[in-house]
């Protein structure tokens, strides 16, 4: 039940009983709480169009709307803006249907055919904290669009071939010629990386082989191909623990790498040349977009075939295209690359336009991302200044985390506070990333990541496991409680109305990609329950029963939504802290 949508309808019912068609029914949320809950926004539009003052039109909108069951007050500010109060009455029975549904009574939207294409490292190498951004955020918006009710299809567009894959291969075929296995060799894969970049510079005739390979590969050679499986495998292997232990929903399964799309790049170029959108330039194939020209009049140049007839990433993205457009039947493409790579694929986007590779109903969106940030505002690296290994940054992540959790009084056993570091500082590394803006950069902080007080994930995980612990001593099982709630207080109402507007969020995070409006969300619904909490007690001696009940089931459904919206997050809770 989405208070959003019901208050746009009754206001479009009021407006058409007025006799007037195709008005827009602008609905915001209050910016004050003496405005309500919610405004509407239209009367000044409809007073250009009806040459009306703004302020009759809405007098009017009010003898037409019919809002009984749902607000309590309705009152009309400043130049026309209709002021909503939310009745007690409704948002105790909008509780009810609440604690009834797995779904917190989020609707499920009409079903579109969405693929979205994150992580995508690098298979030469092990994922460094590079590859963090993309991975948690386009999780994060998988999961809230499979919420939704969408069909989602996670693509991990991973870099398994090119040219660094000949001096790789070389070096491994020499591994396994002195005895050892492939698993043994490539078990550190920047150790192997390093190893034969060392070969490639330094030793003679090592890189003329390189290249031989890289040949062999291309051409198709059997025995070279299964070598590159070898290392394909164990590397995605390598990707997989990673996942595992962010806790990303990414799978062998959802690879569809640069290789995956070779047998079209031919004729990718083939049909761009035949048509003209692709012309000869110096010897290579170029696209000449005028939508992106400079200041001079040039038109930018977009290369999709290099002279010596080699293919770059702009030929394997426009047979992505393709493919997830006529194969997988696309109804929109989310792409989750840091913003340096913006303009390439708006570039990308105008070509595969012009090249009729994406239906006109059909969305393509780039969703870029700023830079992690030492405290210096420089990239994140080592103090040597090494890029670092994402497997490392989660382990030292648990390590601070378990240190931080010995030092709180517990009566938890070693095993249990294993647990519960490695929950809370996975959690803490993903929520500090998430809770940013997508589109800038942000520092990465240990301290304020781990801290327990502020918008972060302990903060968060905390306050469900304080709700579990109020029924573990109630002796009720919070997901099975059932009871009439009776909103009273004004704590309860505001809490209320925040746990209602989670079906919004969802809506827009969807719509944005931006899962910080979750994390923000969630921080003011912990907020709103931690006052609630203070000023309504539940199991002292004094409350009546009536209010024990209702005021469990308010706090069964703060928890449920934090639970719910973290674990949307790729983010794990407890039952103890």
């Amino acid at each position: 039940m989405n208070i959003h949508h019901l208050l746009s309808a009754r206001f479009s019912q009021a407006i058409q009983a007025m006799g007037i068609e195709d008005a827009p029914i602008p609905i915001s949320r209050s910016t004050r709480p003496d405005f309500g809950e919610y405004q509407f926004n239209g009367a000044m539009a409809l007073a250009k169009k009806l040459k009306q003052k703004p302020r009759d039109i809405a007098e009017e909108i009010l003898k037409h709307v019919e809002l009984q069951d749902l607000a309590e007050k309705l009152e009309i500010a400043g130049p026309g803006f209709i002021n909503i109060h939310l009745k007690n009455d409704w948002l105790s029975h909008w509780c009810e249907l609440a604690l009834a549904d797995a779904q917190l009574t989020v609707e499920k939207q009409p079903t579109q055919r969405v693929v979205v294409d994150y992580s995508s490292p690098n298979l030469a190498k092990e994922m460094h904290v590079g590859h963090l951004r993309s991975t948690i955020i386009g999780d994060a918006v998988v999961n809230v669009l499979e919420f939704l009710g969408h069909d989602v299809i996670r693509q991990n567009h991973m870099g398994d071939w090119g040219t660094q894959f000949g001096m790789l291969l070389a070096h491994l075929s020499d591994q396994l010629n002195k005895s050892s296995v492939a698993e043994t060799a490539l078990s550190d894969l920047e150790d192997f990386y390093r190893a034969a970049k060392v070969r490639f510079d330094n030793e003679d005739g090592f890189a003329d082989r390189a290249r031989e390979f890289v040949v062999k590969l291309q051409s198709g050679d059997e025995q070279c191909l299964g070598l590159w499986q070898q290392f394909i495998d164990i590397s995605i292997q390598h990707s997989e623990e990673v996942y595992q232990k962010l806790n990303v929903r990414l799978s062998r399964d959802d690879v569809m790498g640069e290789s995956a799309y070779n047998p079209d790049l031919p004729h990718v170029i083939a049909d761009l040349s035949e048509r003209n959108i692709a012309v000869e330039d110096q010897g290579a194939k170029v696209v000449f977009i005028p939508e992106l020209a400079n200041k001079d009049g040039d038109p930018a140049v977009y290369i999709v075939q290099k002279s010596g007839g080699g293919y770059l990433y702009a030929t394997t993205d426009l047979a992505a295209i393709r493919y997830r457009s006529k194969q997988l039947k696309a109804d929109r493409t989310l792409i989750f690359t840091d913003a340096r790579q913006a303009l390439h694929f708006k570039q990308t986007e105008i070509v595969a336009r012009k090249a009729a590779y994406l239906r006109e109903d059909e969305s393509y969106e780039h969703c870029p991302f700023g830079m992690m940030l030492g405290k210096d505002s420089k990239p994140f690296k080592t103090r040597s200044g090494e890029t670092i290994k994402l497997s490392d940054l989660l382990d030292e992540a648990i390590e601070r985390a378990g240190v931080l959790i010995n030092q709180r009084e517990s009566n938890l056993s070693a095993a249990d506070k294993a647990d519960v570091a490695k929950t809370v500082g996975i959690g803490a590394v993903k929520y500090a990333d998430l809770s940013k803006n997508r589109t800038t950069d942000y520092i990465f902080d240990w301290d304020t990541m781990l801290s327990f007080e502020g918008n972060t994930a302990p903060y968060l995980q905390y306050a469900v496991t304080r709700v579990k612990s109020i029924f573990r001593n109630a002796n009720e099982d919070l997901n099975a409680f059932r009871a009439k709630v009776t909103v009273e207080s004004a704590q309860e109402h505001d809490l209320v109305v925040k746990m209602m507007q989670f079906d919004e969020v969802l809506e827009a995070v969807a719509k944005e990609a931006t899962p910080h409006l979750m994390c923000t969300y969630l921080y003011e619904v912990a907020s709103a329950f931690m006052r609630f909490y203070e000023a309504n007690p539940i199991l002292k001696s004094d409350v009546s029963e009536e209010n024990r009940a209702s005021r469990l089931g308010l706090a069964s459904l703060a928890a449920r939504t934090l639970e719910t919206g973290l674990e949307i997050l790729g983010i794990q809770t407890l039952d103890a802290m």
